[in-house]
């Protein structure tokens, strides 16, 4: 199909190009040989009377023209997208459809597990991905490859729509016969110890937030790449992991031989949001499930109250 001499078909192909800015990743992207894909490119230089892509030293770099396209035609297909996949009516237990969500274990744990249980009784169909937090995923939801981004307010993408969730704290995590430890963890006692930490795509917000404020973290004794492996590396030890509230609540639970001390110097609260896409603010399918995200965010006890209630 033609729109003012474009073949619409090459749209995906420039998209694909522009954002590639290489005709051979572009072409595995669209599962098409390299020929193709310069033949696409060809074309596309002949509408345009622009070459759109050329080296610059041993790189290929967007023209002018190629810049400016580049953000409206990814604009433009993720319109196309949404309005394409929105139906004017969703029903939950018929659907097959797949949502991607950006999210940590930390997340998943403490929120998104009773939003699955409930999926999974009303929306038996449905598919959803979890990825790891990363570098790209702002860039990620700005491009239609995720739904949702689960993550601090920190990184919020001020292109797209966006709710707060919850707000959490910190505890430390330690293992009592492993001690001693006092009732409180100060500022100097907090120095000395033997830290479990996780990097993960970079440092989750405490650590970050205490480099920035006090210089440097106690060398860590290990360093995991996921929050639930913390109680794992701290039991039967004398090591020590800083935790969410929520989640160090819950590990209490199932490891019973730890306990909480509290941080006895000022640590910023850490405040979860949750972002979609502003294309699928409409979108029935989209709606219903950050609904019932942010209903069972909503419904949490607020983080004093689970410490007071906490053995």
């Amino acid at each position: 199909m033609r729109y003012q001499r474009l073949d619409l078909n090459l749209l995906t192909a420039l998209r694909a190009l522009l954002s590639e800015r290489n005709v051979t990743r572009a072409g595995e992207q669209l599962h098409v040989s390299q020929s193709a894909m310069s033949g696409m490119l060809a074309r596309l230089r002949e509408y345009f009377d622009d070459p759109l892509i050329v080296p610059v030293g041993r790189r290929m770099e967007l023209t002018p023209l190629g810049e400016t396209l580049c953000g409206r035609v990814n604009d433009l297909m993720l319109q196309v997208d949404a309005t394409l996949s929105t139906r004017p009516e969703f029903s939950p237990a018929s659907t097959r459809r797949q949502f991607s969500i950006v999210a940590s274990d930390y997340l998943i744990q403490v929120l998104m597990v009773g939003v699955l249980r409930e999926l999974h009784h009303e929306a038996p169909g449905i598919t959803i991905e979890f990825r790891q937090p990363s570098n790209t995923a702002a860039a990620d939801l700005d491009n239609g490859e995720v739904d949702f981004v689960i993550n601090p307010e920190r990184f919020v993408s001020t292109n797209q729509s966006c709710t707060v969730l919850f707000e959490d704290s910190y505890q430390l995590l330690v293992d009592p016969a492993h001690g001693p430890w006092p009732e409180v963890i100060d500022l100097q006692t907090f120095a000395r110890l033997r830290l479990a930490t996780l990097e993960n795509n970079g440092r989750p917000q405490f650590e970050s937030w205490f480099i920035a404020t006090h210089g440097e973290l106690p060398r860590p004794d290990v360093v995991v790449n996921s929050f639930g492996l913390l109680p794992v590396v701290v039991a039967g030890t004398g090591r020590a992991a800083v935790l969410h509230t929520r989640m160090a609540v819950q590990v209490r639970q199932a490891w019973p031989q730890l306990v909480l001390r509290p941080l006895g110097f000022a640590a910023p609260r850490l405040v979860e949001t949750l972002q979609w896409h502003r294309y699928r603010d409409l979108d029935p399918g989209s709606v219903w499930l950050r609904e019932k995200i942010i209903a069972h965010a909503r419904a949490m006890p607020a983080v004093e109250a689970l410490l007071a209630a906490a053995p």
